[in-house]
Formats: structure tokens, C-alpha cells, sequence
């Protein structure tokens, strides 16, 4: 009987697995196409689950799905109509499009489209400091922390738990101690680098402390979507830091880490600060249901330098593609030159094919990028579409080590974009980001600077040595791409 049982299973195993595969890949089919916006993602995952039976399928249940879009998009309404309330999130310092347009004469279109993509108005008034690398942007925070008089809020992708980790613990405790409300936001995935992860140290200190979207298989996950991938400190509500160091020692130069990566941070003054706190808001609502509000953390700021600023907040909910089409506005108005930094350059086709038009219309474009990046999986995936942008006339310059993880875009001298976000699709359409387009030359200047003596110690890259790699190797590359759509 027994033994009737097992061969009867036996033959109908196929069945189970056929159904399963066939079921998986109409589900797949039919989610993607009514769901995804972009026809590369579609083509590969429906392609996926059709030609890897079962496995194809459940990849997209794991890694395609946004399951926050809906619920983070209500939550965004509940808590901007909260912070809108507030003092310190008024539209004190909107600057007039005619007045822009006679400081920074052909950018009107860039400002209108900036505002009806992000629904933020440009605002006035406001004092950007570049801070290289965790040796100056460290310090420069945690004095932030230590002066700190009614609140601190920290959102980051990565905490490590080591020395640059344990020295922002510290300054989080002792604020704490001294009556501050602090609030921090680790993005679940980036917290799990080290063991134990600063969300438990941080919790048994008595920092209060979430993880953005809490993941049950965290290795499965460490390179899925929908993460927070945001840097933002707001420390009372005035001063705001952003950019793209996380807190790990490797930022920390001075101290010779044993994995030393560059990259550049932002102390922003004025405004704006409002903008950085309210992004924080709605993340930390959504991840908490604490809702933030009040003057002790948006408290109402004066103009404070020469700096015109808006915040573009972008992620897949409803800010999907804000930064997208405002770095493709950005590259249409340029005239003279573009200079892009990114440690991942892994853009759609709309994006590259806008950089390839701005260099044939006559722009300089310079793309900075990492001689070898931290994933080679990306790097692979990068060179197939190198050769194109370089006969467009594009200049590519590989950085020497130690890895470069900066993130810079700056526009004809005056326009510059700094912030979280990469030139990749993970970027800019899978995870959430936050960025500040910025309108002032000398801030464009000393930016420009900075990618000049990038370059200057860079290697360019030509045509010859790309089409003289060997066949095995521009195989692998062209393979690579096709796994963009997952990148």
C-alpha cells in the first residue's frame, strides 16, 4: 500500500511542478505587465519566468514586488499633511522664477520642472559646505550632535558596528542624556553588515532606534529593493547633513581602515533643513507610526547664504522617477558641460541615451567612475555601454583605489545635484533616495574643483582598449547587462 503510495507519487510529481511553473509564470506575466512601468524590468522578469521554471517565479515574489507602494504612499499623505503644519516647513525663501531666471539665465525650465515633478518650490537663502570623506564629515557631525539642544535625527543605509559607529553611539547617548529626543532610522538590510547590529546596541543604550522595513531572510535581501538608502541628520531642526557616507570606518581615511572607500557628505544650512526633516518624518512614521511634529523638530529657519536649494526626495511610491526625469531635464539645458560622479553607472536606456544626445549636441561630458567598483558583478555589467558613450564623444575617467563612492552632478557651472542617489537602475527606481539640486555658481565651483582633481589622478578610458578586451571577457560583460533590469 505503502509502496503504491510512493510510486504514485512518483508519477505525479511532473504534474505538480508542471502546474506550479505554468501558474508561476501566467501570475508573473500578468503582475508585471499591469504593474511596471519600465519595459526592460518586464521583459526580464517575465523572460525569467518563463525560462527558469519555478525559480523565475519565485525571484519576482522575492525581489520584483513593491509591497510598500500602496501603504507608503498613504503614509506619506498622513504625515505631509503633519509637517506641512508646521512652522518650519513654511515656504519662507521661495525664490521668483523671474528672479532666477536673471541670476542663472536658462534654468527657468529646470526650476518649473523641479517644482512640478517634487511639488517643492526652490527656496533661498542657503549655505552648502562639501565635507570629503568620514575625516571631515565626521567630525563635523558629531559636533552637530554634541551641540545639540532639542533634537537629533539620523536616517542611514549603513551603522556599522566599529569605531565610527560606536563614536556617533556615543554622541547619540550623551545627547540623549541631556534631555535631547533623538531618533534614528537604519535601513534593515544595511544594518546587518556587522554583528550585532547597531539597531540591538543602539536599543539596549536607550536610543530610540527603528529598522526600515524589517526583512526575514536578510542575506537573501543584502542586494533586493525597496531600501532606505537615504542619509540625512537634521539636529534641531536646523542644521541638516546629507550626501552619501554611511557611518562605517571605511569613510574614516585618517584612521587606515582596512577597506577604505572615498565619498563626499554635505552640511546644509538654511530652508531646506525643513525638507530633510519631513523626508525623515515620513520615513519614521511609516516605519514606527510616530508621527514627528512641532517646533522642536521643524523649527522655523532664516535664509543664510547664497544658495537657491530644492529637496527631491524619490523612491518607489509616489515620488517614482522624480530623480530620473529631473537628471534628464538637467542634461537637456546644459550648454556647455556636464560632469557626472558615480561609483554605479548602470543608467536605463532613456537616461543614457539623454547623456549620448548632450554630447553630440556640442555639451563636454565627463563621467567620473571607479577604475574597480566593490561589486564586480556591477562593473561587468557597466562596460558593454561604455564604448557607445566615448564614440558619442563622452570622456570616461576610471579613479584609481581606494574605491570612490561619490555621488555628483553639476550642470554648466552653476546647477549641481548632490546627494544618496547612483547612476543605476537600484537607484533610481528600486530604492529610496534623497538629493538637494542646487542653483550657485560658486557652490558649482568648488564641486567642479573637486571632480578636477578627481580626474586629474584618474586614467581615461578609449575605444581601443574597450575593443581590445578578449572575447571571453566581453562576453561575460555583454551577459552581465542583461541582468540590469535586477541590478
Amino acid at each position: 500500500m505503502q509502496q503504491g503510495i510512493v510510486a504514485a507519487v512518483a508519477d505525479l510529481w511532473p504534474i505538480f511542478v508542471s502546474v506550479a511553473y505554468v501558474t508561476g509564470a501566467v501570475w508573473v506575466t500578468v503582475d508585471a505587465v499591469l504593474r511596471k512601468r519600465h519595459v526592460p524590468a518586464i521583459i526580464g522578469w517575465v523572460g525569467l519566468a518563463w525560462l527558469v521554471p519555478v525559480v523565475g517565479a519565485l525571484a519576482y515574489f522575492l525581489l520584483g514586488i513593491n509591497r510598500i507602494r500602496r501603504s507608503a504612499t498613504a503614509m506619506n499623505r498622513r504625515v505631509e499633511s503633519v509637517a506641512h503644519g508646521d512652522a518650519g516647513v513654511s515656504r519662507f525663501g521661495a525664490i521668483q522664477r523671474e528672479v532666477l531666471d536673471a541670476r542663472y539665465p536658462g534654468f527657468a525650465g529646470l526650476d518649473r520642472l523641479g517644482e512640478r515633478v517634487t511639488r517643492n518650490p526652490l527656496l533661498d537663502g542657503h549655505r552648502v559646505e562639501p565635507l570629503q570623506d568620514g575625516d571631515a564629515a565626521f567630525p563635523a557631525m558629531l559636533g552637530c550632535i554634541d551641540a545639540a539642544r532639542t533634537s537629533v535625527t539620523l536616517a542611514t543605509y549603513i551603522f556599522d558596528n566599529d569605531h565610527a559607529g560606536r563614536a556617533f553611539q556615543d554622541a547619540l547617548v550623551r545627547a540623549r542624556g541631556r534631555g535631547v529626543e533623538v531618533r534614528v532610522l537604519i535601513d534593515d538590510v544595511g544594518a546587518r553588515y556587522t554583528r550585532p547590529t547597531m539597531i540591538r546596541v543602539l536599543r539596549a543604550a536607550g536610543v530610540p532606534v527603528a529598522a526600515f522595513l524589517p526583512t526575514r531572510i536578510p542575506r537573501l535581501f543584502r542586494y533586493a529593493n525597496l531600501r532606505n538608502h537615504r542619509k540625512i541628520l537634521v539636529v534641531d531642526g536646523r542644521v541638516g547633513f546629507t550626501g552619501g557616507i554611511n557611518v562605517r570606518a571605511g569613510h574614516w581615511l585618517s584612521r587606515r581602515p582596512a577597506r577604505p572607500v572615498r565619498c563626499l557628505h554635505f552640511r546644509v544650512d538654511g530652508p531646506v533643513v525643513a525638507d530633510m526633516q519631513r523626508a525623515f518624518a515620513i520615513d519614521w512614521a511609516f516605519s514606527t507610526g510616530e508621527r514627528l511634529g512641532g517646533e522642536r523638530w521643524f523649527s522655523p529657519t532664516q535664509g543664510c547664504g547664497p544658495v537657491a536649494a530644492r529637496g527631491v526626495p524619490d523612491g518607489p511610491d509616489a515620488d517614482l522617477d522624480n530623480l530620473l526625469q529631473i537628471i534628464v531635464g538637467a542634461l537637456s539645458v546644459a550648454t556647455r558641460r556636464a560632469r557626472i560622479v558615480t561609483p554605479y553607472f548602470l543608467p536605463d536606456s532613456v537616461l543614457l541615451r539623454a547623456v549620448q544626445v548632450a554630447a553630440l549636441r556640442g555639451v563636454e561630458v565627463d563621467i567620473v567612475l571607479p577604475g574597480r567598483s566593490n561589486v564586480p558583478l556591477m562593473d561587468w555589467a557597466m562596460t558593454p555601454q561604455l564604448p557607445e558613450l566615448i564614440e558619442k564623444g563622452c570622456r570616461i575617467h576610471l579613479a584609481p583605489p581606494p574605491f570612490d563612492h561619490s555621488k555628483l552632478f553639476v550642470v554648466d557651472g552653476t546647477w549641481s545635484l548632490i546627494g544618496s542617489t547612483n547612476w543605476d537602475a537600484r537607484s533610481l527606481r528600486l530604492n529610496f533616495e534623497y538629493n538637494l539640486e542646487c542653483y550657485d555658481r560658486e557652490l558649482a565651483s568648488r564641486l567642479e574643483s573637486i571632480i578636477d582633481a578627481k580626474i586629474a589622478i584618474a586614467r581615461p578610458l578609449g575605444l581601443a582598449e574597450l575593443e581590445g578586451r578578449a572575447l571571453p571577457v566581453r562576453l561575460r560583460d555583454g551577459l552581465a547587462r542583461l541582468l540590469s533590469p535586477y541590478l
